[in-house]
């Protein structure tokens, strides 16, 4: 019996390293479920951008996955409540992937920390 129960802790810890891990072949309905997001996804983005437009956001996508991805989030989202008005050409992506570009914009700032010398020539040497 303690053979069974510890055989059973191995399994179910093997499950849970493969999951942490993200192996695939650990639950066949998570890889499933992220297969049919994508296919939601494109569907909504071949609805909303002419084909300039996609071709460019698969261009970007390739190049920086992250902006890409935060370009479709909000076209996806602003598909959702109603607020494009036909598709999107590329100009108007070009228009949105520069407003991401100033949302997502990392400003970089130096700051100099001056120290004091000891030596000085105004104090006197002994």
């Amino acid at each position: 019996m303690a053979d069974e129960e510890l055989e059973a802790l191995r399994q179910r810890r093997l499950g849970e390293i493969r999951a942490e891990h993200g192996d695939p072949s650990a639950d066949p309905s998570q890889q499933e479920a992220k297969q049919r997001e994508a296919e939601i996804r494109n569907t909504i983005l071949a609805q909303v951008l002419d084909q300039a437009a996609r071709a460019r956001l698969s261009n970007l996508a390739l190049v920086k996955p992250d902006k890409a991805k935060a370009v479709e989030n909000y076209l996806i989202q602003m598909a959702r409540f109603g607020q494009l008005a036909g598709k999107v050409s590329e100009q108007g992506l070009i228009e949105i992937l520069e407003k991401v570009s100033q949302q997502t914009e990392k400003k970089t700032t130096v700051k100099f920390n001056r120290r004091r010398v000891l030596d000085s020539d105004e104090e006197d040497d002994y």
